[in-house]
């Protein structure tokens, strides 16, 4: 079932078109009727046909999903007072505070026409009028503008991420925030998001710095204490996924408190003798579970992990086997059900690789009863196969996504992550029963404790050389391949299921052969980048930090913009033509007219001036395009733009086309 679904999930993301109306609703008419058809079929047809019904509910799930979290897009950049209540804090890449606001009020922009929610940088140096609190009305004077398109073509979407995200703009700021209005006391999401920012501060003035910053990462989701030091070592030593409140973090705290309950309950030989303890255990896991996801905020990775952790303990209280490839299926149907989008993204591809692989090994391993050793080696050979089952699956899906690797990444684990069960999240347990008397501070030194190791080997791990690997960007088929593939081994039964390899072989063929694009051109002129003998050389060594690094790590460089920036020659090229960036008006009066074998690339406004027979290409073409990408092709030059790529769907607005010239 959620293979079907995810079939025709990703069937609609990958369209380019938008379907209309009247398509969506002959694709509701045929899923009912293949499904109709299958409940009359036979027992070899009638998988089939509700296999087909499923693709064609996926296809309609993601589409009803698309309209109903639709709302107003900013179509231009603005500049000016911006006013909201904060709802989301959190930090940029750059390690900025970033606020997240509701009730935006723009000036000069009705209603209909404002965004339900903007997201904003503060940058500078600064003062507060008041403590950054939920449900406090601030406004600040900044730049705004449309969530932007992908970096280059076949990029990461950040316009289709903000749609679903509901984000109508974003921005930043370099003047001071004022305090408009008195933080709200709230109702719902915003106490719940007021109660997560208490905690976090009441853990941060008990566990200062990167300790604090990563214990209230993972009790209520709050990364913004955490430096970008420390995140950068955790992602180089494959650890940052300790961060995210996820599968590990959700399945531990239940198992804590199941384990916790189980104990006291079997203490007490009247209730253990009348009383299903494993069933009320299970229950009371249920019921702490549900309280950390509501504390860590309910995103969609911890949401993902809730709902894998209920369905196991929901399976516990009736009696089932709690871990089994019908409760991961179950889990994800849900997921995909509830936040089809979910499917594109690392979050859901990793998640559920790892507990497949996880729940497949270890079921194969059960059945066929293989021995993990005496029974007092059995759990550190169990911690160290479900290490290397966990990376083995998520390791390719990582390394697609983040175009690296963590080459001692297994090592790293196998130091953290038994730490993590045995004394951080039952730590966490602690504190939160302790605090209503104040002495959560006793567990907290505690959990300090374990978290300081992690950073330390985080930190050892990253500071080996070549501990970080890089690889560059596959072609669009290659996940789907790899997922086929390694889903028909797991799946299957019987000799038949060796098929599969088939179809990873061809992914990592596919992989191994993709090729890069020569010439990569921002959707704003401010930045080329020209592919040469030595890794891709950039235009300018600083500005557009931020496509300067996508550029790279697609294509599997190491190399920061500084250095790539080094390798640019004066007018290099591709083919016979020469690539020519002007960046600025100096460098564009400078210039004078140009030849027919000349590409020029403007990051100042159009110039009419500019004559000669070359090829042209300023912010005004390239707002219309998107980034471009130019190849050799027989040896002639092609174009690849975002815009053909992206297509035109509910999140992209693109304005009409320029002519070449």
């Amino acid at each position: 079932m959620p293979v079907c679904l995810a079939v025709g999930i990703g069937s609609y993301f990958g369209l380019r078109v938008e379907p209309s109306l009247t398509v969506l609703l002959w694709v509701a008419g045929g899923a009912a009727l293949l499904g109709a058809a299958a409940f009359l079929a036979g027992e070899v047809a009638g998988p089939v046909l509700l296999g087909a019904a499923l693709v064609l509910v996926g296809f309609d799930l993601a589409a009803w999903r698309a309209h109903a979290v639709g709302g107003p897009v900013l179509g231009w950049r603005y500049y000016g007072p911006i006013a909201g209540r904060v709802v989301a804090v959190d930090r940029s890449q750059s390690d900025a505070l970033r606020l997240t606001l509701d009730r935006v009020v723009l000036e000069r922009v009705s209603a209909p026409r404002t965004p339900l929610h903007v997201r904003v940088s503060l940058h500078g140096d600064r003062r507060f009028d008041a403590d950054i609190t939920p449900g406090l009305g601030v406004m600040t004077t900044g730049h705004l503008s449309p969530p932007s398109g992908p970096v280059e073509p076949e990029g990461f979407d950040f316009q289709r991420h903000a749609w679903f995200a509901g984000l109508g703009a974003v921005g930043y700021s370099r003047t001071p925030l004022l305090a408009a209005t008195p933080a709200e006391a709230g109702h719902g999401g915003l106490a719940v998001f007021r109660a997560r920012m208490a905690a976090s501060a009441r853990i941060q003035r008990i566990l200062p710095g990167d300790i604090g910053g990563f214990a209230t990462a993972i009790t209520t989701g709050d990364r913004s204490a955490i430096s970008q030091d420390a995140l950068q070592d955790l992602r180089a030593s494959n650890l940052a996924h300790l961060l995210a409140i996820s599968g590990l973090h959700m399945g531990l705290l239940s198992a804590v408190v199941f384990g916790a309950l189980r104990i006291v309950l079997t203490l007490v030989p009247w209730i253990a003798l009348r009383w299903p303890t494993r069933s009320i255990a299970a229950a009371g896991a249920l019921v702490a579970a549900s309280g950390y996801l509501l504390l860590s905020g309910g995103n969609v990775a911890t949401e993902r992990a809730f709902i894998m952790v209920a369905v196991a303990l929901g399976a516990l209280i009736i009696g089932r086997r709690a871990l089994t490839l019908r409760a991961v299926a179950i889990a994800a149907t849900i997921v995909l059900v509830l936040r089809p989008e979910a499917l594109t993204g690392p979050g859901f591809q990793m998640s559920f690789a790892a507990t497949t692989g996880l729940v497949a090994i270890f079921g194969w391993l059960r059945n066929a009863e293989v021995s993990l050793g005496p029974k007092w080696l059995a759990p550190a050979v169990a911690t160290v196969i479900s290490s290397a089952v966990a990376g083995g699956f998520t390791a390719p899906i990582g390394a697609a996504h983040f175009n690296t690797i963590a080459q001692y990444g297994l090592v790293a684990n196998l130091l953290s992550v038994p730490l993590m069960g045995v004394l951080v999240m039952p730590a966490a347990v602690a504190a939160l029963v302790m605090a209503p008397l104040g002495l959560e501070w006793i567990p907290l030194q505690v959990m300090g404790a374990g978290l300081r190791w992690i950073l330390l080997v985080a930190q050892g791990v990253a500071g080996i050389d070549g501990a970080q690997g890089h690889v560059a960007a596959p072609g669009p088929w290659v996940l789907p391949l790899l997922a086929l593939g390694f889903l028909w081994l797991l799946l299957w039964q019987g000799w038949l299921r060796f098929a599969g390899l088939g179809a990873v072989i061809a992914a990592g063929l596919l992989w191994h052969g993709a090729e890069r694009p020569t010439v990569l051109i921002s959707d704003t002129g401010s930045l080329v980048g020209v592919m040469t003998p030595t890794g891709r050389a950039l235009s300018k060594a600083k500005g557009a930090g931020f496509v300067a690094l996508n550029w790279l790590e697609n294509d599997g460089d190491g190399a920061d913009q500084a250095r790539a920036a080094a390798r640019w020659l004066t007018r290099p090229k591709i083919g016979e033509r020469e690539v020519i960036h002007l960046s600025g008006k100096r460098a564009r009066a400078a210039f004078g007219a140009c030849r027919a074998d000349q590409i020029i690339v403007l990051s100042v406004v159009p110039d009419p001036s500019l004559t000669g027979g070359c090829d042209v290409f300023d912010p005004d073409r390239l707002r219309s395009t998107g980034a471009i990408a130019l190849t050799i092709d027989n040896g002639q030059v092609t174009m690849q733009t975002a815009r053909q790529k992206a297509g035109t769907r509910l999140w992209t607005a693109w304005p009409k086309d320029r002519p070449p010239r």
